[in-house]
C-alpha cells in the first residue's frame, strides 16, 4: 500500500476528492499508476457472488456517481449569488451544505461545480476538515 498524507477536506481536487469519496462510501479502491500519459487514477473494484469488475471512480465529474451522493447524504447545493438584477451568466461557484453526526453541519468552501461541492460535503460527513489520501494523487 502505498504512503498516506493528510489534506485538508477543502483543498482536495480530482483524484485525490475520488479517493476520499470512496473511501467515505467504503469502496474497495485500486491506484492505477500513470500510463498513456494520464496520472495516477482511482478505481473502485466491485465484487459479486461469481464476478468482479473495477471502474473507473471519478464521483467529482460523473453525475452517474456523484449525483446520488447528493440525495444520499442530503446536500443543499446553492450557486453563487449573482450580481445586478439580468443575472443571465450561470455560477460558476458553488457551495454545498450538509447535517450529519446528530446536528453537526459543514458548508464547503466555494468550489467550482456542484459534484465538487458534494462531493467535499460526503467526505467531511465522515472525515471532517482532514483526511488521509494517498500521497501520489498530491500534485
Amino acid at each position: 500500500m502505498t504512503d498516506l498524507i493528510e489534506v485538508k477536506t477543502a483543498d482536495l481536487a480530482g483524484e485525490a476528492l475520488g479517493w476520499a469519496v470512496g473511501m467515505a462510501e467504503g469502496l474497495t479502491l485500486h491506484l492505477e499508476p500513470p500510463q498513456y500519459g494520464n496520472g495516477w487514477r482511482v478505481f473502485a473494484i466491485y465484487r459479486g457472488e461469481a464476478t468482479e469488475r473495477c471502474e473507473r471512480y471519478n464521483p467529482w465529474e460523473a453525475w452517474a456517481l456523484g449525483g446520488p451522493l447528493i440525495e444520499k447524504y442530503q446536500i443543499a447545493l446553492v450557486p453563487e449569488a449573482h450580481d445586478g438584477m439580468e443575472g443571465t451568466e450561470l455560477s460558476e461557484r458553488w457551495f454545498g451544505d450538509v447535517y450529519y453526526s446528530g446536528g453537526d453541519q459543514y458548508t464547503t468552501e466555494h468550489c467550482s461545480t456542484a459534484l465538487i461541492a458534494a462531493c467535499h460535503a460526503v467526505v467531511a460527513t465522515l472525515f471532517g476538515d482532514t483526511v488521509q489520501v494517498p500521497k501520489e494523487l498530491i500534485p
